[in-house]
């Protein structure tokens, strides 16, 4: 048996544990502010912009812009730090609630543009051969 067999128990519950946890903290009503809707985008777009930038060090024979893609949804290591940033007070729950809002749509729009990145890259290889 491997460590990770080990661990994925202890994961699964875990991780469902954070993301609870994270849920909690966040006031719902918050979302229907159009400010923090505001704020919300903004952080969605610097963030998407910011994780496309990182494929252009992409140096292998690849799509580039499949890989920023594929970085678009690693929102928990933000979550940890908005959560961090909340408890000393440094975030008020404005700006959580528009962290949060960001997270959930890059990591629930990310799969749907990847899958049809790929379908396009498949295509374009498929003709050009």
């Amino acid at each position: 048996m491997s460590i990770r067999d080990l661990i994925v128990p202890f994961e699964a519950v875990l991780v469902s544990i954070f993301f609870v946890l994270m849920g909690i903290q966040v006031k719902l009503e918050m979302f229907f502010d159009m400010h923090i809707l505001l704020m919300a985008t903004a952080l969605l777009i610097v963030a998407i912009v910011g994780k496309l930038a990182s494929g252009i060090g992409f140096r292998t024979k690849g799509n580039r812009w499949i890989v920023g893609v594929g970085m678009v949804p690693r929102g928990e290591v933000g979550l940890i730090f908005a959560s961090i940033g909340k408890g000393f007070g440094v975030i008020n729950d404005a700006l959580f609630a528009a962290i949060v809002l960001m997270v959930i749509v890059t990591t629930l729009l990310a799969p749907f543009v990847l899958r049809w990145m790929i379908g396009r890259a498949d295509g374009a290889q498929e003709k050009l051969a």
